[in-house]
């Protein structure tokens, strides 16, 4: 009697998802907020909370979270974690997940930006790939040298203005050392975080060309899955409903 063995092959479907901060108070007031400590407005704790639901809806099971050192993400990860009865799983907080700095940009309301340097001028620090926008002094009261949750930085890490390439420079290095060890782990992981930083992220891995960087736009408090395979490359994406 022959013997015939069949074998199957595994398909690896592995989950990242990524959550934009609510609504913030600055972005409420159309300001520049980059590292700045703004907090949830009221509608981005309704966002925060609605994409918990979402998540627990869509039988989402967290393994790993990962947010930056601003409250604005914090607060949007706990409470999506919160709303889907899922707070005790491990969190790593770092700045390198920060929002884009936005340099001397930060606390003014863009419109009068818009009226003082143009609109098209006003676009491409917003959403260029490689430009920099006016760089905050180190003097400055508010630059990030001053700020404790950055002591144990070197003063020369610490920006006074980025773009999205700098952005990107500072986002991959965590992402190789921490969130892509755990996705191929096959853990399943949350990023709290913030425009940029997720922009840079998306860039990465679905290779997007500079130019077209220029026209993704991640909105506040949405749940966007990525379907990874075991190269981490994208298989599927979509917005939870």
């Amino acid at each position: 009697m022959r013997l015939v063995f069949y074998y199957k092959k595994v398909v690896f479907k592995l989950k990242l998802i990524f959550v934009r901060h609510g609504l913030s108070e600055w972005n409420k007031l159309n300001q520049f907020t980059g590292w700045m400590d703004a907090d949830l407005s009221e509608q981005g704790y309704e966002e925060a909370r609605k994409a918990g639901q979402k998540i627990k809806n869509a039988g989402i099971n967290f393994d790993f979270a990962f947010t930056s050192v601003l409250k604005r993400a914090i607060k949007t990860c706990h409470i999506v974690l919160e709303e889907s009865d899922q707070l005790w799983v491990p969190e790593v907080k770092s700045w390198r997940l920060n929002e884009r700095h936005y340099g001397s940009l930060q606390g003014l309301n863009k419109q009068a930006t818009i009226e003082e340097f143009g609109s098209e001028q006003v676009q491409i620090w917003r959403r260029s790939y490689d430009t920099l926008p006016p760089l905050l002094k180190p003097d400055d009261p508010n630059s990030a040298l001053n700020d404790r949750r950055y002591a144990n930085l070197q003063k020369r890490t610490i920006p006074m203005g980025e773009s999205l390439k700098v952005t990107l420079e500072r986002v991959i290095p965590f992402w190789e050392d921490h969130i892509a060890p755990a996705i191929l782990d096959n853990k399943t992981v949350l990023i709290a975080a913030h425009g940029n930083s997720i922009r840079a992220l998306i860039k990465y891995l679905e290779e997007i060309s500079d130019d077209e960087i220029m026209a993704l736009e991640i909105p506040t408090g949405q749940p966007l899955v990525y379907e990874l395979n075991e190269e981490l490359i994208v298989t599927k994406k979509y917005y939870l409903d």
